[in-house]
């Protein structure tokens, strides 16, 4: 029987175990959960680099006793001269790369998140940055094992990535990917972090890092200048919500797909399933993650281009009207275009009742591959998901693309807090209905919740396939009744890393935490 990790001082998950251990040393030095976020954010960007890093951006949901949740959108906005006639220059007129220099032309915005989450600890209160980035710098400079999911997708995507400026140096060993358990130093990230530590997180985006990554970026292709690094700042926003019978949801703003989450669990409320893990559940779910899908298809980008706010969306009756839609016994034709994207989850939660979601992603495994070698940062290719043609999310200067990213924070009706997410793109929204629904609404352990196995509808991680993916260990029967309502059906492995690496936290009134991980990646639920 599967269980959640269980205890009173603190609670963190992190789908790579040094990141949990950075965080949770951090509590038990009487740091708050967001300061112990902000150690786990920077050791996974050096322990993970093939899921994110501090060239990335990030998203942050924070409950605060007594408090309204806060969001923090840390996602980067377009180079002042990424524009469609420039993409035109330059010979791009269909699409935006996805790797090199073309494909990095958002500034990676979480380092400015880390910085914004701090600010919101009294001065007096916080840790020394020093303290909160040691982990991350020892792991730099002394190396870090590369764990067996690095190395897989390291040769997976080898060909796309081999021939990027900078990334051969770091991540391949002598042109080879390596493989589980080589060590991997990165010396100049090292360096990197230290200089955060010491000169402060803004360091990043004004100053020597911000001009030698203009620098580096302009001599690669990139529309990315200094100037674009300082015109750079998170921004603190109100999380889009719903309430259901479950509770009161929230999730990120536009141009996230946090509403399409939020779209899902109000649309499966409605339908008034009562057992869990049944066709009932399954196929509702799935057929609600298409109506939220071509909802967010139609109409998100940035909120500035959008014809009405994202919060209508999930306005009663809209949704009403959209659960109208859902055939309870057959599936809607499928497919459609879905999107791509990788990334890391990873929750906190502290004795003074803050609990932290946040998301941390470079799109892409490696993002863009181009890698600076005097700072060892590389860059996402986020931006790869804007469009040269005209629409909500046509590329424009100061843009900010649509995201996959959408951290997830719940407020049950009986007090508990819970924060749960995953990476995975497409999957986010469809992994996060999975395990909100086991959890808050049919009574499952978290920790079973997470390791149950789950689908995935369309494709990610490059796959070509729009089908709907089903982890092996479901029950044949239900897999049989899928099929048979018109679902076209492909199996996966027991455990597939398509279908996402997720996480959970969950505070308790009484004070008690539970904290879960998931099998697929490499992580660790701590509470102690």
């Amino acid at each position: 029987m599967l269980h959640s990790a269980l205890g009173y001082n603190g609670a963190i998950t992190a789908p790579h175990r040094a990141a949990a251990l950075a965080g949770r040393d951090i509590l038990a030095a009487g740091g708050s959960a967001i300061e112990a976020m902000v150690a786990a954010a920077a050791t996974i960007a050096v322990t993970y680099p093939h899921m994110n890093g501090i060239g990335g951006d990030g998203f942050w949901l924070i409950h605060r006793t007594g408090q309204a949740p806060v969001g923090i959108f840390a996602g980067g906005h377009a180079a002042a001269l990424a524009t469609p006639g420039w993409y035109a220059a330059q010979g791009v007129r269909d699409a935006i790369p996805a790797r090199g220099g073309l494909a990095a032309l958002t500034v990676p915005g979480t380092i400015g998140g880390w910085e914004a989450a701090l600010d919101l600890i009294p001065a007096a209160r916080r840790l020394p940055l020093a303290q909160l980035l040691a982990s991350a710098i020892g792991y730099a400079r002394d190396g870090i094992a590369v764990t067996g999911n690095q190395a897989r997708t390291t040769a997976e995507k080898l060909d796309g990535l081999r021939d990027v400026p900078g990334f051969a140096e770091i991540f391949l060993n002598d042109g080879a990917a390596p493989q589980p358990g080589d060590r991997m130093r990165q010396p100049a990230l090292a360096r990197t972090l230290e200089r955060l530590a010491t000169e402060g997180l803004r360091s990043y985006y004004e100053g020597e890092i911000a001009q030698i990554h203009g620098d580096f970026l302009a001599t690669h292709g990139s529309p990315l200048r200094a100037a674009d690094f300082a015109a750079y700042r998170a921004q603190l926003v109100t999380p889009l919500q719903v309430t259901t019978s479950q509770g009161t949801l929230y999730n990120m703003t536009a141009p996230t797909q946090g509403v399409a989450s939020l779209i899902i669990l109000g649309l499966f409320d409605r339908l008034g399933v009562q057992t869990g893990e049944g066709f009932d559940h399954i196929h509702g779910l799935i057929e609600a993650t298409k109506q939220a899908f071509l909802l967010r298809n139609a109409g998100l980008g940035d909120p500035a281009a959008m014809a009405e706010p994202a919060q209508n969306w999930l306005a009663d009756d809209r949704l009403d009207a959209m659960a109208a839609r859902i055939d309870r016994t057959r599936a809607l034709p499928w497919p459609y275009e879905p999107k791509q994207g990788d990334t890391i989850w990873m929750g906190a939660a502290d004795r003074d009742g803050t609990v932290v979601s946040f998301i941390q992603s470079v799109f892409w495994e490696f993002g863009s591959g181009l890698t600076c070698p005097q700072t060892g940062v590389f860059f996402q290719n986020r931006g790869a998901g804007f469009s040269l043609q005209p629409g909500p999310n046509q590329l424009a200067p100061g843009k900010r693309p649509f995201h996959t990213l959408n951290p997830a924070l719940a407020h049950l009706p009986d007090g508990r807090v819970l924060a749960y997410g995953t990476m995975g793109g497409e999957g986010q929204p469809q992994t996060q209905s999975a395990i909100f629904t086991r959890y808050a609404q049919f009574g499952m352990d978290l920790q079973a919740a997470v390791t149950a196995p789950r689908w995935l509808l369309g494709k990610t991680w490059g796959d070509n396939t729009t089908s709907l993916k089903l982890e092996s260990r479901f029950d044949p029967t239900l897999v049989a009744q899928l099929q048979g309502a018109g679902h076209q059906v492909e199996i996966l492995p027991e455990f597939s890393d398509l279908v996402g690496h997720a996480g959970g936290v969950v505070l308790h009134p009484t004070g008690l935490f539970e904290a879960a991980t998931d099998p697929r990646a490499d992580g660790a639920a701590v509470s102690y």
